[in-house]
């Protein structure tokens, strides 16, 4: 099987995985909503899949320079699909919660594995591409999921039927695929230890560790925190769901693209503007956000500059890291997107409870500046250090 149609499977099976994480947050929280279980409960429950990433990622990186990348996909995807059968066999605040934490433990499995797979086998001139690609489908996937939870009037148990039935298909499909081994340095696996490595990615890679972080905390905040912060300036309910999906509308338009610019301009120059330009967007709707339009045109302006973030986040770390480190690199990616995703609503909850009168934007504002200027600063002493590198190749010439 030719690598090109195996890519098309594993950014298929991303697809379908980001349709059944898109679909768990609104369909979990609109039943628990009907069955009368308080906001804040439900909030809690909701960290249950972020819980499961970060508690699967130590665990990853032996067993898949061990037994390659096919085995991990094929065996979180299958968790994924058992776990969403289950979710329509009972109803159980606690078993919803181990479920959920479940379909994180998969989630992250399936999602290293792919990411590995593409990362490392993708010509280096075409990566930013190729993971905008992924990140496409992901999108695509989660974008849609809202939709496939509003089918939860038909019925509790049928959105999670229908997730169910398309993530078997997407995992028939993936098993006659070729397994595939992450490069390594056989002296180093064996000398080092997991944590070691993970030193290392943060020390060569802290910067692109950056992007997944900003995308999980801007995800989750958008997603939690700006509807009560709608709803209470007075937008009816059609309203804030027409704004919620206009992020990740913004983000699919733009992905492709700028992982291509990336290609050209360097990840770490395009990573340095879509910080910027998107703070001064994030400024712009704290000004006018009592214009309902605007702040819908810069939520879709956002989204279409910084909506990619996650994908060249993923795509810098590439650069940066030998390829031996790449499956640790992408596992520490998670945990970046996981962390940022539980931050993100309380850090949105507290500014909105605590800070009143101040537009919810603001906060975004900070988060996202604070990021572009230690990009500012890297990109700094990166042009410095290039300075110094090349007066010292001109002393040696003369």
């Amino acid at each position: 099987m030719s690598i090109r149609f195996t890519f098309w499977i594993m950014v298929g099976i991303v697809a379908i995985s980001g349709l059944s994480q898109g679909m768990l947050l609104p369909a979990i929280a609109m039943i628990f909503e009907q069955e009368g279980v308080s906001s804040s409960i439900n909030g809690i429950h909701a960290t249950a899949l972020y819980i499961g990433i970060l508690v699967i990622s130590p665990f990853l990186e032996k067993p898949m320079q061990k037994f390659g990348m096919k085995p991990i996909i094929v065996i979180g995807g299958f968790l994924v699909i058992i776990s969403l059968f289950f979710f329509t066999q009972t109803f159980s605040f606690w078993v919803w919660f181990i479920l959920r934490f479940l379909v994180g433990v998969g989630d992250h499995m399936l999602h290293v594995g792919t990411q590995t797979w593409i990362t490392t086998t993708a010509d280096p001139s075409k990566i930013g591409r190729q993971v905008s690609i992924y990140g496409v489908f992901f999108g695509i996937g989660f974008a849609v999921g809202p939709y496939l939870a509003s089918t939860v009037q038909y019925g509790l148990a049928t959105p999670f039927i229908i997730s169910t039935i398309l993530c078997l298909i997407g995992w028939l499909l993936l098993l006659p695929t070729k397994n595939a081994f992450p490069a390594q340095d056989e002296r180093e696996v064996k000398r080092e230890s997991s944590f070691s490595r993970y030193k290392q990615v943060v020390g060569l890679g802290w910067i692109a560790l950056l992007g997944p972080l900003a995308y999980g905390v801007l995800e989750a905040m958008l997603n939690s925190n700006l509807p009560v912060y709608a709803l209470r300036k007075g937008w009816s309910v059609s309203e804030v769901s027409f704004l919620l999906p206009a992020f990740a509308v913004g983000g699919i338009i733009t992905q492709i693209p700028l992982g291509i610019l990336s290609d050209k301009y360097g990840r770490a120059r395009i990573l340095t503007w879509t910080f910027c330009i998107s703070t001064g967007i994030f400024l712009l709707a704290a000004v006018f956000d009592q214009y309902y339009w605007i702040v819908f045109a810069c939520m879709l302006l956002a989204g279409m500059v910084i909506g990619s973030c996650f994908s060249l986040g993923l795509g810098f770390m590439t650069d940066l890291l030998p390829r031996h480190l790449l499956p640790a690199g992408n596992i520490l990616s998670g945990i970046a997107f996981s962390l940022g995703s539980i931050l993100g609503p309380v850090l949105g909850g507290v500014f909105i409870e605590k800070i009143q009168y101040t537009s919810f934007f603001v906060a975004v504002m900070i988060i996202i500046g604070t990021l572009a200027i230690l990009y500012m600063i890297y990109m700094k002493n990166q042009f410095a250090s290039r300075k110094i590198e090349s007066r010292l190749g001109h002393d040696k010439t003369t």
